[in-house]
């Protein structure tokens, strides 16, 4: 006896094309850099705002504080991560090539992560200057 493809179930149908057991990962990890960026982002913000018009003395000076560097850092490591997360979604969703979207795939690695090392070394710089 032959079935026809079309008088399938839907759950037959995608049998062994499932989940690849990521999305769950990578949607939480969405969300918890989201909501650490909301307070880190507000220090950031607000760092930036008290520091308008200072001069680079004052800000090395607030910089040699370990906790405010180490806010800092952290702000940008969760920036550029959800940064990350963000457009690898768009990348997978909107690039069909295979090697059109492993190429984006590794520049949008390559490129946070860059970001986030020239970033995080001048602040570290900063503090542990004399």
């Amino acid at each position: 006896m032959i079935i026809d493809p079309g008088m399938k179930t839907p759950l037959k149908k995608v049998k062994g094309f499932g989940s690849a057991k990521s999305g769950t990962d990578h949607f939480w990890q969405q969300r918890a850099t989201a909501v650490a960026n909301l307070p880190l982002m507000a220090f950031m913000v607000g760092f930036v705002i008290w520091h308008l018009g200072a001069t680079r003395a004052e800000v090395i000076a607030s910089l040699h504080h370990p906790v405010v560097a180490l806010l800092l850092i952290m702000g940008l490591a969760s920036a550029f991560w959800h940064m990350r997360l963000g457009l690898q979604v768009v990348i997978e969703d909107y690039l069909h090539s295979h090697l059109t979207k492993f190429s984006a795939l590794a520049l949008n690695i390559a490129v946070a992560t860059s970001f986030f090392a020239v970033s995080a070394y001048s602040i570290l710089k900063m503090s542990f200057a004399p």
